[in-house]
């Protein structure tokens, strides 16, 4: 990760080892004053929370992707269709008339599954969103252990939830990623952006 000649990533903690850190250094976080995140890119949405269950990517890019397409304002941001724990999940979205086909699928298996339905021209996804861990971030490697379905199920509405409560809930209405773009990505999908935010995959020999 430093095809740009940096280092993208300098260290990486889990769940379990933040969880550590704080408990070890006396930290009671109910005795913490309240303050804003840090900038740049402290601000955060609604979108963004549900990034961390299954599902969650595809329903935060459905919210702008409406938005884009049709030119108008999506008042109900909720995809409820892409939600769940189904190990395939399968949708239509209607874009203002126009259906788009879309396919959420956790776990490697049935990432292998929907590849293979493509593969045999037995799908026609517009979409697909790839969660390696089951129940998507919330049931990954690092977070408390013992996440059978009801426990990831809690966090997943528990994100939800968090959503609701945001006052932003679209990506692209987010004031740092808006500023990003008006001071040094310049469009979306413009060389720059596509150069820095884009990854490209190569086969790879066994």
């Amino acid at each position: 990760m430093n095809s740009s000649g940096y280092r993208d990533v300098d260290v990486a903690l889990t769940t379990r080892e933040l969880a550590r850190l704080i408990k070890n250094a006396g930290i009671d976080f109910n005795n913490l004053e309240e303050e804003n995140f840090d900038s740049i890119m402290g601000a955060s949405t609604g979108a963004a929370v549900i990034f961390g269950t299954t599902g969650g990517v595809m329903e935060a890019a459905l919210r702008t992707v409406y938005e884009v397409v049709t030119g108008e304002t999506l008042d109900n941001v909720e995809f409820t269709a892409v939600r769940g724990f189904e190990g395939i999940k399968e949708a239509t979205v209607d874009l203002a008339g126009t259906p788009v086909k879309v396919a959420v699928a956790h776990g490697l298996s049935n990432a292998n599954k929907i590849m293979e339905k493509i593969k045999n021209g037995e799908a026609d996804y517009t979409f697909i969103e790839i969660m390696s861990c089951t129940g998507g971030c919330i049931g990954g490697g690092g977070q408390p252990v013992g996440a059978n379905k009801p426990i990831k199920s809690t966090r997943a509405n528990t994100l939800y939830n968090i959503d609701k409560e945001m006052v932003i809930r679209k990506s692209h209405e987010n004031p740092e990623v808006l500023k990003l773009y008006e001071e040094f990505l310049g469009e979306p999908n413009g060389h720059l952006s596509h150069e820095l935010l884009h990854t490209h995959y190569h086969q790879r020999v066994k």
